[in-house]
């Protein structure tokens, strides 16, 4: 595909379900190509003063265009019962729901966590299915274990 490389970042945020803290990527890393035109037409908007960079237009133009399907995004969250935000599941979370004798179906539109200490035989025995639009965090271990339960 001809056109240019640009990186941008989309900022992670929400509620941790528990007290204690996770450490959460700031951002996540994405690359989308641009064509010669569009991509001129962003440069001179920065050397014009309207934004600082590129970046900066790339991350307003997301918004406007998620605020813009605000709605639409709060309905289907509804319809989905998607968590909004992070959805963190630590060890104990997942030992609690064996020993209950239950499963989950985790469905986050954010960043879902499972914690570093969990082993994949937990997650296995725990966890039936993970929706995730956004990121997920886990080990390779665990995702590796869950892949064909990531959706």
């Amino acid at each position: 595909m001809d056109g240019h490389t640009l990186h941008g970042n989309h900022r992670e945020t929400g509620m941790r379900t528990q007290d204690t803290p996770v450490k959460i990527a700031e951002s996540e890393k994405i690359t989308i190509n641009l064509g010669p035109i569009d991509l001129g037409q962003i440069d001179l908007l920065v050397q014009e003063g309207f934004y600082s960079n590129r970046t900066d237009l790339i991350r307003t133009a997301i918004r406007n265009q998620l605020q813009s399907h605000g709605e639409v995004i709060r309905q289907t969250v509804a319809r989905k019962s998607l968590v909004l935000g992070l959805q963190h599941y630590s060890r104990a979370d997942l030992e609690a729901v064996r020993a209950a004798g239950q499963t989950l179906q985790i469905q986050v539109l954010g960043l879902a966590s499972i914690g570093t200490d969990v082993t994949p035989e937990l997650a296995l025995a725990t966890i039936d299915s993970i929706t995730v639009l956004g990121a997920l965090h886990a080990s390779a271990a665990v995702k590796a274990a869950l892949a064909g339960r990531i959706h």
